[in-house]
């Protein structure tokens, strides 16, 4: 039995290491893609993870899976397609470090998974299944993201949503905030930015938790507010949680992935549903979820930044 099954996008993130004297970046390669960030984050905080998913027949694809395999994530059920290409992201860096994406994806491989590459027995028996948006944004893999959501529904499964916004991959805005709606719509659990609050409903982030919780059917709701920390909530509580002070970030990539792969796995060790946490159990859950993904901020790339449970700790104390 798994404790988390995500689905979704398997990539390679290019971030810039240096500018030559054209003008043109230096880049270096990172493994990539929220999903497989999120669940980097769960096992190297000690649980059982896998992921759906398509890479290409290549060189980044068998790169990929060999990362996800040396970071103890179940491959299993990642299908090599030798049709089409493994998706490529290229990050560009602002002074603070906050990124920008540019896509390699007409198509990438990530999207062509086919419903009938879902496997439906893995789903069942895990205690959570994980999605985002941008697994939506193109047939066939939305028929096999919803198929993936109907058989989680079907066998009683958690449902958690990171609906990790990318503008540049819709064709209008208009149809991101449509399938974010839906997506919402589905999900126990969601980690949603404060910038993605106000895309959507132009509200505060208290507001927008509020909106999931009594308007959605939301359970948990955790309202990222970038270097500021978290507001997070449940029916009966909630809680504002600061980052902590004097981390120096050189990357924010995968930021929100880590601190959603984090939150998760300290709320599985709860062993509670979402709705019965207690206000210090939702403390406790962002208070190591936001120190987690501030302590990523000081490394390249998301899966390989993924702290160390003791370097956590240790922060916290």
């Amino acid at each position: 039995m798994k404790d988390v099954v995500a689905l979704g996008e398997l990539l390679i993130d290019f971030a810039p290491k240096s500018v030559n004297e054209e003008g043109y970046p230096t880049l270096a390669a990172n493994p990539g893609g929220a999903p497989g960030n999120f669940l980097a984050a769960l096992n190297r905080f000690g649980c059982k993870t896998a992921l759906i998913g398509k890479v290409g027949d290549d060189m980044f694809g068998r790169l990929l899976v060999g990362t996800l395999n040396k970071a103890g994530i179940d491959t299993g059920s990642i299908v090599i397609d030798p049709d089409v290409f493994t998706t490529l992201a290229f990050v560009s860096l602002d002074e603070s470090g906050n990124r920008d994406f540019s896509f390699a994806r007409k198509p990438g491989a990530d999207t062509c998974l086919t419903p009938d590459e879902v496997d439906e027995k893995l789903i069942a028996d895990a205690r959570v299944f994980h999605f985002g948006t941008l697994s939506l944004t193109n047939e066939p893999a939305a028929s096999a993201t919803r198929q993936a959501i109907e058989y989680a529904k079907k066998h009683g499964v958690l449902i958690s949503l990171d609906p990790n916004l990318r503008k540049p991959l819709w064709k209008t805005e208009e149809d991101a905030k449509a399938a974010i709606e839906w997506s919402l719509k589905q999900a126990d659990i969601v980690k949603i930015s404060d910038e993605e609050v106000s895309f959507l409903w132009g509200i505060s982030p208290e507001e927008g938790a509020e909106k999931l919780l009594n308007e959605y059917g939301v359970s948990l709701v955790y309202v990222t507010l970038g270097p500021k920390g978290c507001y997070a909530a449940n029916a009966s509580h909630h809680v504002t949680v600061s980052s902590p002070s004097g981390i120096h970030v050189v990357d924010t990539t995968g930021a929100g992935d880590i601190f959603g792969g984090s939150a998760m796995s300290q709320f599985l060790s709860c062993g509670k549903a979402p709705a019965d946490l207690s206000e210090a159990e939702l403390t406790q859950i962002v208070r190591f979820a936001c120190t987690s993904a501030s302590l990523s901020t000081q490394k390249h790339g998301g899966i390989s930044s993924v702290p160390s449970p003791e370097d956590i700790c240790a922060m916290l104390k």
